[in-house]
Parts: C-alpha cells; sequence; structure tokens
C-alpha cells in the first residue's frame, strides 16, 4: 500500500522542491491548502526552516539549512516507516540511465554544432533536429511511467511526475518550445530536474558522491 506524507512534510518538501515560491506556488505542488500552507511556513519560519526574501522585484520562501536538515530527516523516517527503501533505491538505478538520455537531449535542443565543430544556441531552423530531440522526449515519457508507477506504490507522493512530463511535452509538441527546457514554467526539464531532486532527497544521496 503506498504510503501517505504528512501535511508538515509536504510543504517542506514541496518547498525544497520549488527552490523559491510563494506559499501558492508551494501549496500548488502536492495540492495543498493556500492558507494552511501560508500558516505553516510562518511558523516555520519562527522555527528557523524558511525564511522569505524578495530579490530584483520578486520574492518567495525557500529552506534554511535548518530547514533543509528537518526536511531529510522526516523523508528518511518516512522511508524507513514503509520498509521498502531498497525499491526506491531500484528505481533511482533505473532512473539514471534515463536521466542521462534527458540531458543530452535538452542540451541537443539548447545547442547545436556548427561547421567549425563549436556548439551554438540553437535557432530552432532545423525542423528535422527538433523533431529527433521530441520524438526521445517521448521515449523517455514513455519510460518515465511505469517508473513513476513503481515510485508512487510507495510514496504516494510520487504520483504524477509523469502525467506533468507528458503535458509538457504535448504543449511541446504543439510549438510551445519552452515546455522543454525553461525553468519558471513546468516543463520537461523542470519536471525531471524535480523528481531528480525528489530521488536524491528521500534517498539521503550526497550528490558530491554519487550522480
Amino acid at each position: 500500500m503506498s504510503h501517505p506524507s504528512t501535511f508538515e512534510l509536504l510543504a517542506l518538501h514541496a518547498l525544497r522542491l520549488r527552490g523559491m515560491a510563494e506559499a501558492e506556488a508551494v501549496a500548488q505542488r502536492f495540492g495543498l491548502d493556500p492558507a494552511a500552507t501560508e500558516e505553516f511556513l510562518r511558523d516555520a519560519e519562527a522555527r528557523g526552516w524558511t525564511q522569505h526574501a524578495t530579490f530584483a522585484g520578486t520574492g518567495g520562501w525557500f529552506l534554511t539549512d535548518r530547514g533543509r536538515a528537518e526536511n531529510e530527516h522526516q523523508l528518511k523516517a518516512e522511508l524507513a516507516a514503509t520498509g521498502r527503501e531498497s525499491d526506491v533505491w531500484a528505481a533511482y538505478h533505473e532512473f539514471l540511465p534515463l536521466n542521462a538520455r534527458l540531458l543530452k537531449a535538452c542540451t541537443d535542443w539548447q545547442l547545436t554544432p556548427a561547421a567549425d565543430g563549436r556548439l551554438l544556441p540553437n535557432e530552432h531552423t532545423d525542423p528535422a533536429r527538433d523533431a529527433g530531440v521530441l520524438q526521445e522526449l517521448g521515449r523517455l515519457a514513455q519510460e518515465l511511467a511505469p517508473l513513476a508507477g513503481k515510485l508512487s506504490s510507495v510514496l504516494a507522493r510520487f504520483q504524477g511526475y509523469d502525467t506533468r512530463f507528458a503535458e509538457a511535452l504535448a504543449r511541446a509538441r504543439a510549438g510551445q518550445h519552452e515546455w522543454v527546457d525553461h525553468t519558471d514554467v513546468g516543463s520537461c526539464h523542470r519536471v525531471w530536474f524535480e523528481l531528480h531532486e525528489d530521488l536524491v532527497a528521500s534517498l539521503g544521496i550526497d550528490r558530491a558522491t554519487q550522480p
């Protein structure tokens, strides 16, 4: 049976995945109540877990080092409670080769080789090249679906990564190129980045020693 996460864990974890965001965006990540999320973030600020800041006309909440440590403590306890840590590790090892392909696809989308071997910004003037990248993203979407299913069978909060990726890909195929790799929308790259961060955080992986 899939393990449901607590509200507190989801709120902190959503902030980690978002990086910096206002309460409404934090709440949206896991379908939490916006008012309750705002109240929690303010309570968490009093505990030293979160801070709110503004920069260059934008603002948002972010995790402090203490908040990040608390989130990791909660994630570790949650995974231990499932008794299925080995299943999440197995899914992570399935994810790694897909991750390498995703990174290459995004690089191919962003850059194109010049005649002299240099890599130049892709101006998207070669429909065949762009179509090849979208085809690869489509293959990745198909492989992501069963992987997301395995993860969500352990922890319910892993639900939706595959559908979000597929929705972003559909927008990209419809000509909205920003839905491939932009970070200010729920693009293929943004969804994938969150999944990678979710796995790393859930398993307590030190990126200095592992991918």
